[in-house]
């Protein structure tokens, strides 16, 4: 079973990945809205921002990434949501394939997407000036605490993709992902905002996780950020596998 399982992901991926290098201008999109947000902040608005001997475009990039993904995982809900309206799902169910191979074949190819979006802001951000002291071991930590929130955010897509009515509901959740980061450390100190706001967003996900990519990505100790955000990361990612698996399996009922 499990074999055929792998067999039948990575073909459905192969075909979700095919049809994405034939449309990469949703890639690109994925793209555009974060370096804009970069170079907004970078230009404009983080002279004001006192970020102490860190340089401002070092200090912002974690949480550009996040919103990277959070905009990238939106295409995931709305192409899975094309895939069920337009009766492929019924279509591979007649057919002798694992049923978790198609939503699985979604995720991975959300996951190689939002990879390549991530590298190109990166590039970006190193023309801007981004540049890191950290060694292998920090930047594998970088990326696996980048892919385990894409995976998160991801399976939280496939919910709302196979739940919304409209096109736009599929891809509507992300906004308040989009926004979260902006209510975080990650673009300015939570030190200088209200009470609140300042408990709101310290206590929040994003930046536990923003602040041990940031430390990472400057060779400093991570410090309990680091299992705060992987507590944060992984309890999202297991309930939202579960909510999908649980929505998926009443759909298709």
């Amino acid at each position: 079973m499990s074999t055929h399982f792998v067999g039948d992901t990575a073909a459905l991926t192969g075909r979700s990945l095919r049809h994405i290098t034939r449309s990469m201008d949703t890639i690109v999109t994925t793209a555009i809205m974060p370096v804009a947000i970069m170079l907004l902040f970078v230009y404009v608005l983080g002279g004001a921002i006192d970020t102490g001997s860190t340089s401002y475009v070092n200090y912002l990039l974690p949480g550009v990434l996040l919103i990277t993904i959070a905009s990238g995982v939106a295409y995931t809900a709305y192409r899975l949501f094309l895939d069920l309206q337009s009766g492929i799902f019924e279509r591979f169910q007649s057919m002798p394939i694992a049923r978790s191979s198609m939503l699985w074949a979604h995720v991975l190819t959300s996951l190689a997407a939002n990879l390549v979006s991530l590298a190109i802001v990166i590039g970006v951000a190193l023309l801007l000036g981004f540049r890191s002291s950290a060694g292998l071991g920090a930047w594998l930590g970088v990326a696996g605490m980048l892919v385990l929130f894409t995976l998160a955010l991801t399976w939280m897509a496939v919910i709302a993709g196979l739940s919304a009515k409209t096109v736009d509901g599929a891809s509507a959740f992300s906004y308040p992902l989009i926004f979260l980061p902006f209510v975080s450390s990650a673009f300015a100190p939570t030190d200088s905002m209200p009470g609140p706001v300042r408990w709101f967003a310290e206590n929040q996900p994003v930046t536990s996780i923003v602040d041990t990519i940031r430390n990472l990505l400057a060779q400093q100790p991570v410090s309990s950020d680091i299992w705060t955000a992987l507590a944060w990361t992984l309890g999202l990612l297991v309930l939202a596998y579960a909510a999908a698996t649980i929505t998926y399996r009443r759909r298709t009922a």
